[in-house]
């Protein structure tokens, strides 16, 4: 379970944060702090694993409590001006996200960094430089808000949510197809897509005849350590 501080001024947009991080199955907000003198007073009471911070803080400047902290920290923030996305990334923050955003762009993000987590706690003592290369690379997995060519955003969007919903279940082209209602080549093209990229990974089941059939899963943070595709 992946532990989530979240300081943010506004008590209404820290109850958004907390549903949207809610989302995201292996994910647990164990506070929320308005202040920066209550983040660091819930930062020591709770060792989070992460915090997800704003910029604009009333009695100090995010960055500030940032410059402080050893602590992964995601920026959820109105500010977008170099120069504080240029401090804030030099701090140490993770990545960066500009207000308003939707809930799937958070999800991406935390997902991501999950994936990110998995790769860094199933590396071993050591880690190589194809491990950290992959583990920066799943970092930034969710960034990437284009859609791939030839794919519609809807359908991808569609194909995405139902595998996730299945909660960690292995599901098949055939049985995403018939649940949307599209053709179970559109299915097996987005799952093969989801698995390319690390949102899903994918499994053979063998029959008595015939051709195997993929299997595929969401990859949920709790799985992303020990999955093969969590480490491609």
């Amino acid at each position: 379970m992946i532990r989530v501080l979240v300081v943010e001024d506004d008590f209404r947009v820290a109850q958004v944060h907390v549903a949207f991080t809610h989302r995201v199955p292996g994910f647990r907000v164990v506070g929320t702090a308005l202040t920066a003198e209550e983040g660091r007073r819930l930062l020591a009471a709770q060792h989070p694993d992460l915090v997800l911070l704003d910029a604009y803080l009333p009695d100090e400047s995010g960055l500030d409590l940032l410059s402080d902290i050893d602590v992964d920290t995601i920026m959820l923030t109105a500010a977008s001006d170099p120069a504080t996305v240029r401090t804030a990334l030099a701090r140490g923050a993770l990545n960066y996200l500009v207000k308003p955003f939707t809930a799937d762009q958070l999800v991406d993000r935390l997902s991501a960094y999950a994936r990110y987590r998995g790769i860094l706690a199933g590396a071993g003592r050591q880690l190589g430089q194809e491990d950290i290369d992959r583990a920066v690379r799943h970092l930034h997995e969710g960034d990437r808000t284009a859609t791939p060519k030839g794919q519609s955003a809807v359908t991808a969007r569609l194909v995405a949510d139902a595998l996730r919903a299945g909660a960690g279940e292995a599901r098949t082209a055939a049985e995403i197809a018939a649940e949307l209602g599209i053709a179970r080549a559109t299915a097996q093209r987005y799952l093969a897509a989801l698995a390319q990229t690390g949102s899903a990974t994918m499994s053979l089941r063998y029959g008595s005849t015939g051709r195997p059939e993929h299997l595929y899963r969401w990859s949920s943070p709790a799985s992303a350590a020990g999955s093969p595709a969590g480490r491609d």
